[in-house]
This record gives C-alpha cells, structure tokens and sequence, in this order.
C-alpha cells in the first residue's frame, strides 16, 4: 500500500493571486500598503494568522486579528476567482489512483476553503482525507495532521510520501520520518527544498509518478542538479 499526502497551495493548485487579493483588501481597509503576488509567495505557508501578521507593516502587527477578519471576509466569497490546478496535475493524481495509492490533502490553509477548492477543482478525486488549519489541532509542521489522516485509512500504510513546495512540507515529512518530494512549480525554490533535506526534488508533476511508482529509485540525477 502506498499513501501520498499532498499540499495544496503551491502544489495542486496556484492560489497565491486570490490569497494576495485577500490580504490586500484587508491591509486598504486598515490603511496599510499592500503587496505584489511575488511577495505573497514569501509570506504563505505557515496559515493564515502568520500570512497576515507578515504583510503587516513593523508598526501594525497590533492589527493582525483585525486584518484576518478582513482576510476571512473577502476570502470567503473569492477563494476561487483566480486560482487553479497547475498543468499537469490532474492527470498525475488520475495515474496514481488508478495504481491504487491512497491520497489525502494536508495544509495551514483554513479547512473550509481548502475542501471547497479540492472539491471544486478536483471533484473527481479521491482523497481519504482533506485536512486544513483548524483550532482544534495545530499548524504542520506539527505531525498532529498526519495522525489524523492516517486513523482515517483501514491498513497500516507500508510506504509514505509527503508532497510539497515549500519548507514547512519538508520540516513535516522530517518531523515524521517519511520520504518527502519537493515541488518546483510552486511559490519557493529548489534552494529551499533541498536546505531543508528533501528527498526528492520534482521538476513537474509526471516526476511524481514516476518517483512514487518506481519506490523513489528515478529521477537522482535530477535532485543532484
């Protein structure tokens, strides 16, 4: 059996534009200057309490509940105006499920907006588990998701990958000691994947079968680069 749990932002889908879009509604609303998408991708990943505490000037930081109130009120009628899947994904997570692996989604964005674009943009799919930040457990690069998702599958799963693109996925698949395969497409870089110890580096979304498929033995040439 083989499970692999997926990131979302960054990784399935790019959702930087609607996220940036958010917060700068937010930061107007509050006065504040607002960012580029490009900065966006800086401050993303760790949920949403740190991505608006991070676009918030030095001398504002006092107003980050406010500006997730803010974030919260656009972002909940916008999630999905500008964002979508990266090429070439859904046809890798087609080819996965049909050799039998077991996928789930594990990501710091809030839950109800994460399974409303997992199902919007994936709802042929399926994943055991699609999990997003809550109150009630914390934030990845805690394992605490992970435990969540796997009470979910019957059996004992013999092999594990955590996908993603950034160094919070990285920290997680370490954290829990499963293979971990970084994604170029998304908002970091190959520099911070590897810093962080990845596994396995994918150029697009077909390495990810192949890596997966082939039990991690492909593409070693390539993370050398």
């Amino acid at each position: 059996m083989i499970t692999a749990i997926f990131d979302l932002d960054g990784t399935l889908a790019n959702t930087i534009e609607d996220l940036g879009d958010a917060v700068n509604y937010g930061l107007e609303k509050l006065g504040c200057p607002v960012h580029s998408y490009e900065t966006y991708k800086k401050f993303v990943g760790n949920g949403k309490q740190k991505l608006c505490f991070r676009a918030l000037p030095d001398d504002r930081k006092y107003d980050t509940e406010a500006l997730c109130s803010l974030f919260d009120e656009y972002y909940s009628v916008h999630s999905l105006d500008k964002t979508r899947l990266y090429d070439g994904i859904a046809d890798t997570l087609h080819i996965l499920s049909e050799h039998g692996v077991v996928m789930a989604v594990a990501t710091n964005k809030p839950q109800d907006a994460a399974r409303e674009i997992v199902d919007t943009l994936l709802p042929g799919i399926d994943f055991v588990s699609v999990l997003g930040g809550c109150d009630y457990r914390p934030k990845k690069p805690d394992t605490a998701i992970l435990v969540e998702i796997f009470a979910r599958i019957p059996d004992v799963p013999n092999k594990v990958w955590i996908i993603g693109d950034s160094n919070v996925d990285i920290r997680l698949a370490n954290n829990a000691g499963i293979d971990s395969i970084g994604c170029l497409w998304g908002f970091r870089n190959r520099e911070e994947l590897t810093a962080e110890g990845a596994d396995h580096i994918a150029a697009a979304p077909s390495d990810i079968t192949e890596i997966i498929l082939n039990g991690g033995e492909r593409l070693e040439e390539e993370n050398k680069k």
